[in-house]
């Protein structure tokens, strides 16, 4: 509302008014009163307001007029109706000009508020889930770094092919991992969840990974809830798993001691990430090799953070939960639950990379082994080492480097958890180890073999 608009009018009709008043008083008889003798010419016609009596009260003299006595009273009658309007009109146009002015404070304010709210919602809106209908806004949302889209089960089963066999990429816990191409430009894995109890580990991925990013962590590009099911969609890892690598049919051949070493450092810096970055830390609960997947470069990723929780909680409050050969013992038995859990995981990986069996292997039918009461015999015997790593990687790489590396994993794999190192520790011993060309700060002279095309 113009607040001008009203007040220029009023004032214009205030001004009018007056004026009307003061002319008014100029049309009148004069206002000075004399008292001398006027000449005879100018000797004033008797006034038909004057009564009989009011004359014959007047004292009267010979040769001098009458005083205009009414006319006096007139023209203060007038000055006072002049004086009282004045007053009035000020009054009003007063109390009209603070009235809209404190209305137009009022909408001032009422209107920033408004556009603070807009802009706060507008920032709400980017970091909250919103829904796409097409292929191109999912390319779009897929651009946005933190963006996590809600997609229609329609937009998945076309993607999927209606979720065909041949699309298969893996087996997970509570459902299968599908290739999904929403474009020329964008392919996705899909993961299902089906069966029972699969909301709480649903809910706790979406959680985690809508709030953390790194380049060593999974990015999460929508969510999808169809009916009882639940559906998850990450970017693409071209390379699968490591544990398809090290234990599919190329049982490791595509990985080279450099990128084995590049690998676990990627592991070590998504961990650090979590355990020193995170407020609170956290602690991923299920490190293994099937969940760190390798990109078209073999860059790794930690995945799967369905079990993720905040570091020190014990197993009151939680379910005991990991996969056999890489629970830390302290929490198999006690409950105990740290960021020193994920370095005995971690401790794990490494040995399964050096050496190339699976975390624990089956001996006989009613029998198993681990990795770890397997390895930690020969270790403390140097002469051995070379002759059990992984036979992809034998003799390829500086033994002093091979020893360095069979250390780290010893202290990783410590029974008891304060004599594990921190994960910071860890990746600052392992870098030197991998070439500047990967991410590391080796210098070599030979050329580096990097990443083989993905199968």
């Amino acid at each position: 509302m113009n607040v001008l608009g009203l007040l220029l009018p009023m004032w214009a009709l205030l001004n009018a008014s007056l004026f009307f008043l003061l002319d008014a008083r100029g049309e009148s008889t004069p206002s000075t009163i004399s008292a001398s003798p006027l000449p005879k010419k100018h000797k004033p016609k008797p006034m038909f307001l004057f009564s009989s009596n009011m004359q014959a009260q007047s004292p009267v003299y010979p040769g001098m007029p009458l005083v205009p006595v009414v006319e006096e009273v007139h023209h203060q009658d007038l000055n006072k109706k002049i004086l009282i309007a004045l007053v009035v009109a000020s009054t009003l146009l007063g109390g009209i000009v603070l009235f809209f002015s404190c209305f137009w404070i009022y909408r001032l304010k009422k209107s920033r508020k408004c556009r603070a709210k807009s802009k706060g919602d507008d920032v709400a809106k980017r970091h909250l889930p919103s829904p796409i209908g097409d292929k191109f806004n999912l390319l779009r949302m897929a651009g946005k770094k933190g963006s996590v889209a809600v997609m229609e089960y329609q937009l998945l089963q076309a993607a999927t092919n209606n979720f065909r066999e041949d699309n298969v990429l893996g087996q997970g816990g509570h459902g299968c991992v599908y290739k999904a191409r929403f474009s020329e430009k964008l392919l996705a894995a899909v993961k299902r969840f089906e069966g029972e109890d699969i909301g709480r580990e649903f809910e706790n991925e979406l959680n985690w990974l809508t709030k953390i990013q790194h380049q060593n962590i999974i990015s999460l590009l929508g969510y999808c809830l169809h009916g009882q099911t639940r559906f998850l969609v990450y970017e693409m890892m071209q390379n699968g798993s490591l544990e398809s690598q090290l234990h599919g049919p190329t049982h490791g051949s595509a990985l080279t001691w450099h990128l084995r070493m590049k690998i676990a450092v990627d592991v070590a810096r998504g961990l650090e990430y979590l355990h020193e970055h995170c407020n609170p830390p956290v602690v991923h609960r299920d490190l293994k090799s099937s969940n760190i997947l390798l990109d078209s470069s073999f860059n790794a990723k930690l995945s799967d953070f369905g079990l993720a929780v905040t570091s020190g909680i014990q197993s009151k409050n939680i379910e005991l939960s990991g996969t056999l050969g890489c629970v830390a013992p302290e929490y198999l038995l006690d409950g105990k639950l740290t960021d020193k859990s994920d370095v005995y995981a971690f401790g794990v990986l490494l040995l399964e990379l050096l050496i190339g069996r699976k975390p624990v292997e089956q001996m006989s039918p009613d029998q198993c082994q681990s990795i770890v009461s397997w390895a930690m015999p020969q270790f403390t015997d140097r002469s051995k080492l070379p002759n059990i790593v992984d036979p992809v990687i034998k003799d390829t790489m500086d033994l002093k480097h091979l020893y360095q590396v069979a250390a780290v994993a010893v202290l990783c794999v410590q029974q008891e958890p304060s004599y594990r190192p921190l994960i910071t520790d860890v990746l600052h011993s392992l870098i030197p180890l991998v070439p500047l060309e990967l991410g590391g700060s080796l210098r070599v002279t030979e050329p580096v073999p990097l990443a083989l095309p993905s199968h």
